[in-house]
C-alpha cells in the first residue's frame, strides 16, 4: 500500500472519530435538535438575502475550492461509511460538481421595455429550504445542492440518510467553513448529529420551510409530495439502454460497460439494462465481454437472483458493490479484469425489471425497433428519469426519445455524459423527473418576482 493511501485512510478514521466524540456540540452547522437547526438557518438566511450576488459567488467559489481539495477524502469517507461505490469514481464526481455545478450565473433577469414603461422578472430566494439527501451520493448531493441553493439566496436544512450521516455532515461543515473563511455567515447550511424519520417529518411540516427537495427513493419522494408544501422530487429510475443495428457496436459495448460500472452503478442515471436488436445482440455481448463483462450461466443467475432479491425485496447489502464481490458472494471466482455481470433474459426478469444500483446488466433481445422501443419503455416504468440509445439512425433516435419521454436521453455515449462528464452541459445530483424540473440548478431553487415601473424608464 502506498504511503499516501495509508495517510488518507488514517485521515478518514480521525475525521469520523472526531465527529463521533462530540455528539452534543453544535459545530459547523451540525445540531442536536431540529428546531435549533431551522432557527439557525433562518437567522443566516436573513443575512444571506441582503448579500450582493457577488458575495454569494465568493462563498460558492470557496466551496468549489474546498470540494476539490477534500474530494478524495470525502470519497473515502463515503465508501467506508456506506460500503457502497468506489473511491476513484467518487473522487471524480466531487471534482465534476466542483467545476460544473452552476452558481449565480444561472440566476438571470428578464426585461420588457416599451411605451408603457419597464417590467423586470427577477429570481428571488424561497428562504430556508429543506433538503433530504441519499446514501448513494451523500456528500456529492450535499455540496451540489449547497452551491445551487446558496446561489439563489437560500439557506438549507439537510436531512441526510442515516447510513451516510458522517460524510454528509462533514460536507455540511465544509460549506460553513467556506462561508466563514471569506467573511460570510455561519449556518448557511445545517444538519443534525442523529437524523431520523421523525426529524425529517418535523422539518417537512415546519412553518419556516417553504420548499422541500428530496433526492432519494420513491418512498421519500412520495412523503415530500404529500407534505402539502412545494416539493421537488428526484426519485427512482430504471434507465434502459437501447442498441439498434446501425450503432457502432464495439463503441456501444465500451460505453455501456463504462457507464454501468461507474461508481459501481450507484448513479440513478446509469445504464441498468440493455435492449438490443436480435441481429446485433451476439456481437454486442462479445465486445462487452472483451471490455470487462462476465457472462454468467443460468445456474449462476439463479444464485445471483436469490442473493440480490431476498423474498422479492432488494438486498441492500448488495447495493453499490463491485462485480467481483457480488460474484464471490455466490461462489464464483471471476477474472481480475471483471467489471460487470452479464446475462440474457426476458424483460420481466427481476434483475432486469428492478432498479438494482449494482454492476449487473440483463440483456433483452428485440425483434425490431418497434419491439425494442416497446420493451424499453416498459422497463423504464414511467419514471421519466433517464434513458440511453446507441444508433446512427436519426429517425430511430427520435422515435425512442419521444416514446420514452425522460428528463435525460443520452445518445451514443456513456450515461455519465448527461452530467457534463464527457458531454456538454452542467452537473447536478438532483434530477427531478417526477415533479418535472429535470436537471436542477440554482434557478430551480428560486421563485419568480415581477417588478413593474409603469410609464417610466423606457428611453427608446
Amino acid at each position: 500500500m502506498e504511503v499516501r493511501e495509508e495517510e488518507i485512510r488514517q485521515m478518514v478514521r480521525e475525521v469520523m472519530a472526531r465527529m463521533e466524540r462530540f455528539p452534543q456540540k453544535e459545530q459547523g452547522g451540525i445540531f442536536q435538535n431540529m428546531e435549533d437547526a431551522i432557527m439557525a438557518a433562518k437567522k443566516a438566511q436573513n443575512i444571506m438575502q441582503k448579500m450582493p450576488m457577488d458575495f454569494r459567488e465568493k462563498i460558492i467559489c470557496h466551496i468549489r475550492k474546498k470540494t476539490r481539495e477534500e474530494g478524495e477524502l470525502l470519497a473515502r469517507m463515503g465508501v467506508e461509511e456506506t460500503g457502497m461505490g468506489n473511491v476513484g469514481d467518487k473522487t471524480l464526481k466531487h471534482l465534476l460538481l466542483a467545476d460544473k455545478t452552476p452558481g449565480t450565473e444561472a440566476i438571470t433577469t428578464k426585461a420588457w421595455s416599451g411605451d408603457r414603461g419597464l417590467t423586470l422578472t427577477e429570481r428571488g430566494p424561497f428562504g430556508v429550504i429543506g433538503a433530504i439527501t441519499p446514501c448513494t451520493n451523500p456528500s456529492e448531493t450535499v455540496l451540489c445542492n449547497s452551491i445551487g441553493m446558496i446561489a439563489g439566496g437560500n439557506t438549507v436544512v439537510f436531512c441526510p440518510h442515516p447510513q451516510a450521516v458522517q460524510v454528509s455532515n462533514y460536507a455540511v461543515q465544509l460549506v460553513n467553513q467556506a462561508s466563514i473563511e471569506v467573511g460570510g455567515p455561519e449556518n448557511i447550511v445545517v444538519s443534525l448529529h442523529n437524523p431520523t424519520m421523525e426529524t425529517s417529518s418535523y422539518m417537512m411540516k415546519h412553518k419556516d420551510i417553504p420548499l422541500i427537495v428530496a433526492t432519494g427513493g420513491p418512498l421519500v419522494v412520495t412523503a415530500v409530495l404529500s407534505s402539502g408544501k412545494r416539493g421537488i422530487g428526484a426519485g427512482a429510475g430504471n434507465p434502459p439502454v437501447l442498441v439498434d443495428e446501425t450503432a457502432d457496436i464495439k463503441k456501444a459495448a465500451i460505453d455501456i460497460i463504462n457507464g454501468c460500472t461507474f461508481d459501481n452503478n450507484l448513479p440513478c442515471i446509469a445504464e441498468k439494462e440493455v435492449v438490443a436488436l436480435e441481429q446485433i445482440t451476439d456481437e454486442l455481448i462479445y465486445y462487452m465481454k472483451e471490455n470487462g463483462g462476465f457472462f454468467i450461466s443460468n445456474e449462476e443467475l439463479e444464485r445471483l437472483t436469490s442473493l440480490v432479491m431476498t423474498k422479492k425485496v432488494l438486498n441492500r447489502s448488495c447495493v453499490g458493490r463491485d462485480a467481483k464481490t457480488l460474484l464471490s458472494m455466490i461462489g464464483v471466482k471471476a477474472p481480475e479484469e471483471t467489471r460487470c455481470i452479464l446475462f440474457e433474459g426476458p424483460k420481466e426478469h427481476p434483475l432486469i425489471a428492478e432498479e438494482l444500483m449494482m454492476p449487473i446488466l440483463g440483456i433483452v433481445r428485440a425483434r425490431d425497433i418497434e419491439d425494442a422501443i416497446c420493451q424499453a419503455v416498459w422497463l423504464e416504468h414511467g419514471n421519466r428519469h433517464s434513458a440511453h440509445m446507441h444508433s446512427r439512425n436519426v429517425e430511430n433516435l427520435t422515435r425512442f426519445g419521444k416514446a420514452i419521454d425522460t428528463a435525460i436521453f443520452v445518445k451514443n455515449a456513456p450515461s455519465y455524459a448527461a452530467l457534463g462528464f464527457g458531454g456538454e452541459g452542467f452537473c447536478t445530483f438532483t434530477i427531478a423527473s417526477r415533479t418535472g424540473e429535470g436537471l436542477t440548478c440554482a434557478s430551480t431553487f428560486t421563485k419568480s418576482r415581477r417588478c413593474v415601473m409603469a410609464d417610466s424608464l423606457c428611453i427608446r
